[in-house]
């Protein structure tokens, strides 16, 4: 038995996963494959605080990780089956055995398009983004492309405009969705009705193939290139409707990271996040754990950690 179970072990989970263990609450983290997270599989981190000069989003991991298990953390690679978490103990079911908690931390993070583009996985993290917010200031005064057809794409473009010197906005719709009018973005090239056929590079990206939609194929010779096209969802699908969701399956929780059920709280991705950042989600996962902390104990308001 458990005092909490964290579901996911990016920086949410593994955030959560130091401030539990430190408060004294006996904690297991399950994540099936650490090392293919969005953050693990980031190739430069530059703005993380207290974080000086530049690492990988695996090294910042190994380093959360490690201070966790520095304060009694468990870390367990398995594949989770099946959950309960309706009743006062929850029980996670995994294919190493069935673990049993007080409380449960989702922290999943979210799920990639089913189908990646050609060359996609092997130069993830090596010109490969999807956040301009984190990796923009790595193409000042370069060129990148933008695969998109969202809001959220354009919100991305636009971000990238402080930084690179071309922007070449691919968008395999006639439009994009949710967005009325299209503005007009300094240094930016829109490309409608037009499908990425590969990304192209070696060891880092080179270019990226297009189809127009009469068929004519040509090579778009840029830096980076970051995806935002639609197929992203929040990892949420193994709580089979015992958590409530939204209709975008992100859980639904208070400011304190909890949901409507009784001991089952959510942190990073797995809410709707106005931005998605690793800070962001490592605050999310504190102020869970000091949420579980409060409703083990049974305290009537959460106790901060301050040394």
């Amino acid at each position: 038995m458990y005092d909490v179970i964290i579901i996911g072990g990016g920086p949410a989970g593994a955030s959560a996963a130091i401030y539990t263990a430190r408060g004294n609450l006996k904690t297991l983290v399950i994540d099936k494959a650490p090392n293919t997270g969005a953050l693990a599989l980031t190739h430069k981190i530059a703005n993380y605080p207290g974080a000086e000069g530049e690492m990988t989003g695996k090294e910042l991991l190994d380093i959360m990780r490690r201070q966790a298990e520095s304060f009694g953390a468990t870390f367990l690679q398995t594949t989770i089956t099946a959950v309960d978490v309706e009743d006062e103990v929850k029980s996670i079911y995994t294919a190493d055995g069935t673990f049993e908690a007080k409380a449960v931390i989702v922290a999943t993070g979210s799920k990639g398009r089913n189908r990646m583009l050609p060359g996609e996985e092997k130069l993830l993290g090596r010109g490969i983004s999807t956040c301009a917010t984190c990796d923009g200031a790595f193409y000042q005064g370069k060129s990148v492309a933008v695969i998109g057809d969202s809001e959220e794409a354009l919100e991305e473009a636009h971000a990238l405009t402080k930084f690179a010197d071309k922007i070449v906005f691919i968008v395999p719709r006639a439009e994009l969705q949710g967005v009325d009018e299209v503005p007009e973005l300094p240094k930016t090239e829109f490309l409608f009705r037009t499908r990425p056929v590969e990304i192209v590079g070696e060891q880092s990206v080179e270019g990226v193939q297009i189809r127009h939609a009469d068929g004519r194929e040509e090579l778009v010779s840029v830096d980076g290139v970051f995806i935002f096209l639609s197929g992203s969802k929040p990892g949420t699908d193994f709580l089979e409707d015992q958590v409530p969701l939204d209709d975008e399956g992100f859980m639904i929780l208070d400011e304190f990271m909890q949901s409507s059920v009784p001991g089952v709280f959510g942190a990073g991705e797995v809410r709707k996040t106005p931005v998605k950042q690793a800070v962001v989600a490592a605050a999310d996962g504190a102020i869970a754990a000091m949420a579980v902390d409060r409703y083990i104990n049974k305290r009537s308001k959460i106790v901060p950690q301050y040394k």
